[in-house]
């Protein structure tokens, strides 16, 4: 009985530690853009707190092998106030083990939604837009991390729109679905779907 229960402090106090690197590994490389707890001020740069586990991981995979395009951002504070740099530089020292743990961390913090302008005609129109087009994968009006496939109720706008862009031109991963299904999104339509997801406030 007493080794079960060594046993299982030592595995409450690794399971303690892992959780407390990945804090650790968000302060030291994350909060410089993307805020305290993940939570961004910048329009740019997405607010990534509550995103799944797997989601986090898959896309730092991506800008570790180069294969999703690497945005050069100005840092926003920090040390490095005012310098340039991009996801690619920031995660590649970063191991398997100190991506599992910032995933894990981030995605047991709450996303909070940013308080930004949008136009209520367009967010409207936007509504059956992401009823037609976006539902399947995004569900709860794009408020669901439970896909894998990010949070977009909310998100900064100008950051989803620049994603858009990356995908239409190949500088973004898509697969087969997502690719068919905003291929019919014509510029309209795609304004109006952004304002809906900004008006998730």
């Amino acid at each position: 009985m007493v080794h079960r229960f060594l046993a299982c402090l030592g595995l409450f106090t690794a399971v303690s530690a892992f959780a407390a690197d990945g804090a650790t590994i968000l302060d030291q490389q994350c909060v410089a853009c993307h805020g305290k707890n993940g939570i961004s001020s910048e329009s740019m740069i997405p607010i990534i707190a509550g995103y799944s586990q797997k989601y986090i991981v898959d896309s730092i995979g991506l800008f570790k092998k180069k294969t999703r395009f690497c945005a050069e951002v100005t840092i926003p504070s920090g040390p490095k106030k005012g310098t340039k740099s991009d996801m690619c530089k920031v995660v590649t020292n970063l191991s398997d083990e100190d991506v599992e743990a910032v995933a894990r961390h981030l995605s047991g913090l709450k996303f909070v939604r940013a308080k930004q302008p949008f136009d209520a005609a367009k967010a409207q129109k936007g509504t059956a837009v992401y009823k037609l087009r976006c539902e399947k994968c995004h569900e709860d009006n794009g408020a669901s991390p439970s896909e894998d496939n990010g949070i977009l109720a909310g998100q900064w706008m100008p950051y989803l729109r620049e994603q858009l862009n990356g995908f239409r031109a190949g500088k973004r991963p898509i697969d087969d679905k997502m690719k068919q299904r905003l291929d019919r999104v014509n510029k309209e339509e795609e304004d109006a779907l952004l304002h809906f997801f900004a008006s998730q406030q």
